[in-house]
């Protein structure tokens, strides 16, 4: 199972996503897309792909905002609860929300300066896209952002697929259920976990046909654009994983600031985490090794037990930053125009979103993380349909730094606690 949060593991479905399968029909629908470019077949071929990959991308989209309405409401709910368990438990949630945010202020400032300094070729970018850059139209001020954040109706808003104003209201729901008593709470907890349950079940089941979706995809991009678009991903695997390296990067300076580590002596104890999350990608398979490497740093068993487990459960430290990364070059390869404001709402959605994360494939995990950050920051998400093919690699990266911030705060909370 490749890397995504992990809480409410007993809660929700255990879904697996093919996602070995999905590159594999990434890289056939390429080779077959340029084979046949000039062919007589290539029409009769196309006519059968191109509905086939718009299809998919469209059922991907109908699953996207009541999923992720379920998911903000459960998952700011579990972080809650998590920071009324004592002293511990507050300066462990707080350190994950202070990493959060800053991991996805990193990625505002971070990618686009990438994308300026080492920008993908426009014929793949075009290509990508679907194939020619729409209108940039105007772009977004700081009071359009709040315009959009407070409509006059949730439910029209909801019903035009805008995204931010629903995640705001889905927050402040999950605030308000806290104001209320334990019963009815806990029956509206209940409630929003099945309906995030169910729609996971109904993703994982689009999922399936990613193979199939991709495949179209991809005959038609190669089709078009010949190899263009296969240097575009490689470009976009670069940049993305980028933003996951300084995450990691920034683990081991949190674990020599903060948490007293010497650098040498916490190197050494993450090789073998680090062997554990490469050959899985998750974090969760990883939390043995996180704990002995704890024990090896000389953190207190009380404190390893409690924090690690936690931060599996509802901390993801380069989710934020990758995902926001993704939204980026999105917009980049789209033409479109990414303001201040519109950043930090990105910002915003993908603190929200990586609260709400659960034990899900890398695949899964990306659609439902990556769409609601995206279309906040009005971005189409169209390209997301080819990038999640190569997701599987990116997620390597996701899984080092999600280890090495777990282990490095669990050092931090330890050593503060004293």
């Amino acid at each position: 199972m490749a890397e995504a949060g992990n809480s409410g593991a007993g809660t929700f479905p255990e879904i697996r996503v093919p996602a070995a399968l999905t590159f594999a029909a990434l890289l056939v629908g390429f080779a077959v897309g340029i084979a046949l470019r000039g062919s007589a077949l290539l029409d009769p071929v196309l006519a059968v792909a191109e509905p086939a990959g718009s299809l998919w991308l469209r059922a991907l989209q109908l699953t996207i905002l009541p999923l992720v309405i379920g998911l903000v409401v459960t998952g700011i709910s579990q972080t809650l609860a998590a920071a009324g368990g004592g002293a511990l438990a507050r300066r462990a949630v707080g350190l994950f929300v202070a990493v959060l945010l800053a991991s996805g202020m990193m990625a505002a400032l971070l990618v686009p300066a990438l994308l300026a300094m080492f920008p993908v070729p426009p014929s793949a970018a075009q290509a990508l896209a679907g194939g020619g850059v729409p209108d940039p139209g105007k772009v977004p001020g700081f009071a359009d952002i709040l315009s959009a954040m407070m409509p006059e109706n949730i439910f029209a808003a909801a019903a035009e697929g805008k995204m931010l104003p629903v995640v705001v209201f889905a927050s402040l729901f999950a605030l308000a259920l806290t104001r209320i008593g334990a019963e009815p709470r806990a029956v509206m907890t209940r409630f929003f976990e099945a309906l995030a349950a169910a729609m996971m079940v109904i993703v994982g089941w689009v999922l399936l046909l990613a193979p199939v979706g991709v495949l179209g995809l991809a005959i038609s991009l190669g089709a078009h654009t010949g190899a263009e678009a296969i240097g575009a991903l490689a470009h976009y695997i670069v940049v993305v994983s980028s933003a996951g390296l300084v995450v990691l990067i920034a683990g081991f300076a949190l674990a020599a600031v903060l948490g007293g580590q010497r650098i040498g002596d916490f190197a050494r104890a993450m090789v073998p985490v680090f062997a554990v999350a490469i050959s899985t990608q998750s974090s969760l398979a990883s939390l043995p090794a996180m704990l002995s490497a704890t024990r090896r740093l000389g953190v207190r068993d009380a404190t390893a037990d409690f924090v690690l487990p936690l931060a599996v459960a509802i901390f993801r430290g380069t989710s934020p930053a990758m995902n926001m990364g993704v939204a980026i070059y999105a917009a980049h390869l789209t033409g479109t125009p990414l303001s201040a404001a519109a950043l930090m709402a990105g910002v915003f959605v993908a603190f929200l979103v990586s609260l709400s994360s659960v034990s899900l494939p890398g695949t899964l995990s990306f659609v439902i993380s990556v769409g609601p950050i995206a279309m906040a920051m009005g971005v189409p998400i169209a390209p997301l349909a080819l990038l999640v093919a190569v997701e599987m690699l990116p997620d390597i990266m996701r899984t080092l730094g999600n280890v090495t911030m777990d282990v490095a705060v669990t050092s931090a909370v330890d050593r503060g606690h004293d």
